[in-house]
């Protein structure tokens, strides 16, 4: 997630869309007073700015629960005790930053279709350093607290989206050039190829009628916002 004073955008960081690209490409741009949240041991290696400014204080973050403090363990930094955080929903931003910079800051992120997220999501949560086996894509999914991707939830209020652009992985490229222009930094920040996947062929050859039905069940809404189909 990033909020830049310096060209006032606020970045919205959603799941398996390209977002350590985007992000890798906007934190050169930042300025000393803008926020980069902490992120991962790989998004680090390509940012080309640490994180700065992202602890806050503010009377409505959540409070970090006292017993882990008192037993010396350690804060993540993806929790909003931390204050700004990386996958961190646009209604908090708004909460932390003022109305008056969220109605005056463009403010965008990106999508991706279900079908093919989910798979990229499956390899993700699925990695092991030891060399374990992978589950199944279906015994993957049948595990829905682990499964589900929450991107919907980061973009949108009421079921509503309230920010100014969500582009779409498929189209990244042109999508980020548009959001380039709105902001004022057309031709002066390029993609980087970050965080690519290996090649696994298509996503559909992961899937069964009953998972087809069972990803379109769960990611309606996006589904129908952006028309996607499998």
């Amino acid at each position: 997630m990033i909020l830049s004073h310096a060209h006032k955008f606020i970045y919205i960081k959603t799941y398996k869309t390209g977002s350590t690209s985007v992000e890798a490409a906007l934190s050169g741009v930042c300025g000393p007073d803008d926020v980069l949240t902490e992120a991962s041991e790989q998004l680090r290696g390509v940012r080309q700015k640490p994180a700065q400014n992202y602890r806050i204080e503010h009377p409505d973050k959540p409070k970090r629960p006292l017993w882990k403090t008192l037993l010396g363990r350690p804060e993540r930094h993806y929790h909003p005790s931390v204050g700004y955080y990386e996958h961190m929903p646009a209604w908090r931003v708004r909460l932390y930053c003022s109305e008056e910079i969220w109605n005056s800051y463009y403010k965008f992120s990106f999508e991706r279709n279900p079908w093919d997220r989910q798979v990229s999501w499956y390899h993700y949560k699925t990695k092991s350093k030891s060399g374990a086996a992978k589950p199944s894509f279906d015994a993957f999914n049948a595990d829905r607290r682990r499964a589900w991707v929450e991107n919907w939830d980061l973009y949108t209020a009421e079921g509503k989206p309230i920010l100014d652009f969500v582009g779409r992985y498929e189209t990244l490229d042109a999508d980020f050039e548009t959001v380039l222009a709105r902001i004022g930094l057309k031709g002066q920040v390029s993609l980087p190829k970050a965080n690519v996947s290996k090649d696994r062929g298509t996503y559909r050859d992961y899937y069964t009628s009953a998972s087809r039905d069972l990803v379109a069940s769960w990611y309606t809404p996006e589904i129908r916002m952006f028309d996607y189909d499998f």
